[in-house]
């Protein structure tokens, strides 16, 4: 079987997350794609997209959120995330139990011996009048009922598990400061989620094998998992094996993909990136060593911005003022830094609407 280096690894995965070179698609296109971006930090994704796509004009986003053909929903991993409206209403079903499971395992002593069925014909009954709410709001509507677990697990059941909820501009609309406001999925697309689907069968699991594997692969089955949040999807790997082609990684771990995806040359130049915070090209993965050193790990948990140098994580960087400061994690060649700074700029005056090109690459220690 054939191994792939960690370089050759990066290259595929910068190839299928449209990093390598920019894409000329439209932006629901990329959403799609990429599976959605995280984004539970709102404004994130316009730089996620701007770092994909060419020419990315925020205002076509804004406009694709409004319009609701993408949502801000809790998804994957229960963060919330945008995604394209069409894969929401199939694919939030084959995520319920997990949802529910996370939230059980923030708040297993709060909930325990609640009638979660109950809870969710409640909160359904109290949003029925499409009246949009916060999570607060709702929580409040139905602590008299259940009083003893209080607002907060009560309301995060409701909103990221139980009932199938999005956050509704302006939160996530381009330079835009609001809070999360809720309304259901189905009033706000006018349609309802498909059903799951028979028991013994998983046709949407394959479907998100197949997709995953388009932007993150080639990847184990472990991977995987750590994107979706789902345990793994073994009987949906099991069914599309015959349609795989498979590898395996320097440590010695089974590589699935698509026997069509890219897989570039090791040796392909990789241009300066600039990633938002909690950005899926790190967090899809299990085995992040492709794209970030071990010791970096924690940056894009903690929700660091990272910026990629020959296509690893080798800096973070910040905003402020209309300045982009970048603070590298290694020693970089003085091209590296003049890369680093070019992007800077174009960064500065994306984030600024022209107005700045302020950006400022800090010494690293020595």
């Amino acid at each position: 079987m054939t191994v792939l280096d960690t370089r050759a690894l990066n290259r595929a995965t910068l190839a299928r997350q449209l990093l390598l070179d920019r894409a000329d698609v439209p932006v629901l296109d990329a959403v799609a794609h990429l599976g959605g971006l995280q984004a539970q930090e709102p404004q994130e994704p316009y730089v996620g997209l701007w770092s994909r796509l060419r020419a990315f004009d925020p205002a076509v986003l804004s406009d694709l959120l409004t319009r609701r053909s993408v949502v801000r929903t809790h998804l994957m991993r229960r963060t919330v995330h945008l995604l394209a409206a069409d894969d929401v209403v199939a694919w939030r079903a084959r995520h319920d139990a997990m949802l529910r499971q996370r939230v059980l395992g923030t708040y297993r002593r709060e909930l325990d011996g609640m009638d979660l069925d109950e809870l969710a014909a409640a909160g359904r009954s109290v949003m029925a009048d499409d009246e949009p709410r916060t999570m607060s709001e709702l929580a409040r509507a139905l602590t008299e009922r259940w009083p003893a677990p209080g607002p907060r697990p009560i309301g995060e059941m409701l909103v990221a598990a139980l009932i199938p909820m999005v956050q509704l501009p302006p939160r996530g609309v381009w330079r835009t400061r609001a809070g999360a406001r809720y309304a259901l999925l189905s009033s706000w697309l006018g349609r309802e989620i498909d059903p799951p689907a028979p028991e013994g069968t998983d046709p949407v699991g394959q479907v998100l094998v197949r997709r995953y594997l388009a932007a993150f692969g080639p990847a184990a089955t472990a991977d995987l998992r750590a994107w979706s949040g789902l345990a793994g999807l073994p009987a949906a790997v099991t069914a599309l094996r015959g349609e795989l082609v498979t590898f395996r990684d320097e440590r010695g771990r089974e590589l699935l993909d698509l026997p069509e995806a890219p897989r570039p040359d090791p040796d392909t130049p990789a241009p300066v990136r600039f990633l938002p915070a909690f950005d899926n090209a790190i967090l899809g993965y299990h085995d992040r060593s492709r794209i970030i050193d071990d010791a970096h790990r924690g940056l894009s948990v903690a929700g660091e911005r990272a910026v990629l140098v020959d296509g690893r994580v080798a800096a973070t960087w910040s905003v402020e003022a209309g300045t982009v400061t970048v603070t590298p994690l290694r020693s970089l060649s003085r091209a590296d830094r003049e890369a680093v700074a070019e992007q800077g700029r174009e960064l500065a005056s994306f984030l600024s609407d022209k107005e700045s090109h302020r950006v400022q690459v800090t010494p690293f220690p020595t």
